[in-house]
């Protein structure tokens, strides 16, 4: 048929268009008011609402969506977040396959990444640090930098110049890194640098 031809305009509109076929796979529900539809609705919205409000308590999104506001030193999830952060640092696969959540290991590294923690919590902060320098870069390890200059001692130095110096590629890179931007403050740690 050739374009323009009024034939091509009754073709067009006598086609099924992509609402026809919603409606046919998946019948609107305004329109089937069974009972036992109705309920089965009613359930998987409850079960639902249930799961996002569970899922509020559980790791990683406990925390995640720790309550704003109270300084982080004395929150009583402090030891799971130090928890989690080890768990990812030391076996990233089992961590990825199990609880893979980035955004969550984001936030968490500049939350703990404050000066006044106890000994005991700084370092553990230095222990991690050392641990992440030594393996490949993951994501979000950019923000171990943070910590790192929380943290900063001769003895995070100390762990930091022993990494540059092994024969590791990875933590001689990682730990030069981050031994520049300690010497250096002022520069931010972003990816241009």
């Amino acid at each position: 048929m050739p374009p323009g031809d009024p034939g091509e305009h009754l073709m067009r509109e006598n086609r099924p268009n992509e609402r026809d076929r919603h409606i046919r796979i998946m019948p609107p529900t305004s329109q089937n008011t069974s009972p036992s539809i109705t309920h089965q609705l009613v359930r998987r919205k409850a079960a639902r609402r249930n799961y996002e409000e569970i899922r509020k308590y559980a790791l990683p999104n406990a925390l995640r969506n720790r309550p704003a506001g109270p300084d982080i030193v004395a929150w009583p999830g402090l030891s799971y977040a130090l928890l989690f952060l080890e768990w990812e640092a030391r076996y990233p696969q089992e961590w990825t396959r199990h609880a893979k959540a980035w955004g969550t290991k984001q936030d968490l590294i500049p939350d703990v990444a404050v000066a006044h923690h106890d000994e005991t919590v700084r370092t553990k902060l230095a222990d991690l640090i050392e641990i992440v320098v030594q393996r490949p870069y993951r994501c979000k390890d950019r923000e171990y930098v943070r910590a790192a200059r929380a943290v900063d001692s001769n003895d995070m130095r100390t762990r930091l110049k022993t990494a540059a110096r092994s024969g590791n590629p990875w933590a001689q890179r990682h730990a030069g890194y981050i031994l520049w931007l300690l010497d250096r403050p002022e520069v931010p740690n972003t990816r241009h640098v």
